[in-house]
């Protein structure tokens, strides 16, 4: 069995609902995480989801952050809010499919170095850890996916020299990225593409043919414990959803899984 594992930054999932049902209907993955759904949970377009039989489970707020797991199998042990962070700050939400744990989280993008913003960025990074410390185990079978905002090297930006400093590429945050690693994650990935640069998953609006002139960054992940990770037989980006109509700034990473 092949246990197919995605992630999308949809940047509003109302506006990108269209792009997302067809994809989930044409690529017919078990779990899809997205973040930055911008939606109050009433708000979510649940039934959309349910038509095409999908389980969804998901922890909004009013237009920004917000983030959701849907799934084929009915999800077990739902867990919303990553503690000791504010509850209300919708950037983590957790669910057991199959025996595997999935975590899906939208890392806070920093907005810059001097900003009480970023410190709270490197904060996020050292609660999740703590959190992985009290209540799981890097020999259990985990996959943890989202939008991390962190490049973790050279090669996941186009300008590695003009971007050096930003709030997602810089050794600081290279490194809070790089400790929560080292707990047991494996970047599955990168696993199947080593050192191969221009594999990108987030183009900024602003600037023009970006997908066609490889102007990125690769800051959407999928990362496994070992146990899990050894299980991977593909992973990739797919571009095309990007090049669609009123797009995501963001597209799709899909890693896949021999279970």
């Amino acid at each position: 069995m092949v246990l197919r594992v995605a992630s999308f930054n949809a940047n509003s999932i109302r506006t990108r609902l269209d792009i997302v049902i067809q994809w989930l209907k044409r690529h017919k993955p078990a779990i899809l995480c997205i973040q930055e759904t911008k939606v109050r949970d009433f708000e979510f377009p649940e039934s959309s989801f349910n038509e095409i039989g999908y389980h969804v489970i998901f922890k909004g707020q009013k237009s920004y952050n917000g983030v959701a797991i849907v799934s084929i199998e009915e999800p077990k042990s739902i867990i919303k809010g990553l503690e000791g962070t504010d509850d209300e700050d919708a950037r983590f939400i957790s669910a057991i499919y199959s025996g595997i744990t999935i975590i899906n989280t939208y890392v806070p993008q920093g907005y810059s170095i001097d900003s009480s913003k970023y410190q709270y960025k490197l904060q996020w990074f050292k609660k999740f850890r703590t959190f992985l410390e009290r209540y799981l185990s890097p020999s259990s079978p985990i996959i943890w996916v989202g939008d991390l905002n962190v490049a973790p090297e050279a090669i996941d930006v186009h300008d590695p020299k003009g971007l050096l400093g930003h709030v997602c590429f810089n050794p600081e945050v290279q490194q809070a990225l790089k400790e929560v690693k080292e707990w047991g994650f494996i970047d599955v990935f990168r696993k199947h593409h080593p050192g191969v640069p221009n594999k990108y998953t987030f183009f900024d609006y602003r600037v023009r043919n970006a997908v066609q002139r490889e102007i990125g960054w690769r800051v959407d992940h999928i990362l496994a414990t070992k146990l899990i990770a050894e299980k991977s037989v593909d992973a990739y980006i797919d571009l095309k959803p990007r090049l669609q109509e009123r797009p995501s700034d963001h597209t799709f990473v899909v890693a896949e899984f021999r279970i």
